[in-house]
């Protein structure tokens, strides 16, 4: 699954909102790794900050929340339509700035399921040096299709 295609058809999120670009290996039910590429002109550059552009640490997290959904959304097909919410960020440390030009190489490993929480430990980096750091957890219901 490394077509952008296939990301938007799995994922809710739309323009200016995926924030990944490809996927670059993936095991069902148990990791993802996906790439985004941080380009000079995604706009939140020019309010954070503009003199000093960096890739928010909110969307190095959203980032790391979408490779996630796709590592489930492709292991469990049959939530595909269910509703996913961000219950939880724990141990999140950001490591080292993201800038303009950066690939973030994002890391997703499912730790462990229990009922509709599923715990992700995540880990984006850029040139092999760790930029940020979390365990994620998600909730979905796939008895509760979206409308």
């Amino acid at each position: 699954m490394n077509d952008w295609e296939e990301i938007v058809e799995l994922l809710p999120h739309r323009f200016p909102f995926v924030l990944i670009d490809r996927v670059e290996s993936f095991k069902e039910g148990k990791k993802i790794v996906a790439v985004k590429n941080v380009s000079f002109d995604e706009p939140f550059f020019s309010g954070h900050f503009p003199s000093n552009p960096l890739m928010p640490g909110v969307l190095i997290i959203e980032s790391m929340a979408q490779a996630g959904g796709l590592l489930l959304v492709k292991s469990y097909p049959e939530l595909k339509n269910a509703p996913a919410f961000l219950v939880g960020i724990d141990k999140a440390r950001f490591k080292k700035e993201v800038r303009p030009g950066d690939q973030l190489l994002i890391e997703v490993v499912l730790k462990r399921k229990v009922g509709s929480i599923y715990n992700l430990k995540c880990k984006a980096s850029v040139e092999g040096s760790i930029a940020a750091e979390a365990e994620i957890l998600v909730s979905i219901n796939k008895d509760q299709e979206k409308e």
